[in-house]
């Protein structure tokens, strides 16, 4: 079995594969000051609820964008598995040429959706992540990496909102019944929601515009179903494609 991790800045997601087949998954929520018992003890517990067993792990995989944290879990796959992790970052085979004027600066989360959604769904193709950020990332016809756009995610925005202006609530996201909302709340959902679908619409096109061909639209991330049914602009949904990027970029480094 492979254990893969995907660190982000609002959850750790965790897959375990069993050689072609996604077995489970978790999200949990990211804690930059856990030590590597702390992480240890919450997968040994995962693992258990399972009916896993973590000496069926073979090999562990993980990109982070949380810098701090990416010790406490390389030490804990070294103590509680007895193996290095593959971390996804400079000098790992990804066999995806970077187009970025500096590729250092790429998160790995993106390449490594990038390399799962070429994969899987062919190319050209554009990748949009609904996460802590919401990215927007394209792949060329010939398999480069050619670059994105990067806004703020829609929690750090409805956040904002209620941080920022004194006599608006905190509200819950939701699909609005109508764009012309009758009262506060309505219409702080309606212009989020809406004001999200506009942007994934308007810069879907526009990066096709650019590659200047028709290409596979892949969402993933925590909002993406919500958001994306509301629009035809986006060919496929999944959640997992980060997991089966680490997955494709670990046997491409065997």
């Amino acid at each position: 079995m492979i254990l893969v991790f995907d660190v982000g800045n609002t959850n750790i997601v965790l897959g375990v594969f069993d050689q072609d087949k996604l077995v489970t998954s978790w999200r949990i929520a990211t804690n930059r000051r856990h030590t590597a018992d702390d992480l240890g003890v919450l997968v040994k517990n995962l693992f258990y609820f399972r009916g896993l067993e973590m000496s069926d792990v073979e090999a562990l995989v993980m990109s982070s964008v949380v810098p701090p944290l990416t010790p406490a879990i390389v030490e804990m796959c070294q103590r509680y598995f007895g193996k290095e992790p593959l971390v996804i970052g400079p000098g790992v085979k990804t066999g995806m040429p970077i187009r970025y004027e500096n590729p250092r600066e790429v998160g790995a989360d993106r390449i490594v959706n990038a390399v799962s959604v070429a994969s899987r769904y062919g190319v050209p193709a554009i990748i949009v992540d609904f996460g802590t950020a919401t990215t927007f990332c394209a792949v060329s016809r010939s398999g480069e990496y050619l670059g994105g756009a990067i806004a703020p995610g829609i929690g750090i925005s409805t956040e904002a909102l209620f941080e920022k202006a004194a006599k608006l609530p905190r509200i819950e996201l939701a699909k609005p019944g109508q764009v012309i909302g009758k009262n506060t709340v309505a219409s702080m959902q309606s212009g989020i929601y809406y004001g999200y679908l506009g942007q994934l619409e308007g810069i879907v096109r526009r990066f096709k515009e650019e590659i200047g061909e028709d290409a596979v639209v892949v969402a993933t991330g925590g909002m993406a179903k919500l958001i994306c049914s509301e629009t035809d602009c986006v060919d496929y949904i999944d959640p997992d494609i980060t997991l089966w990027g680490l997955k494709i970029i670990y046997e491409r480094n065997k």
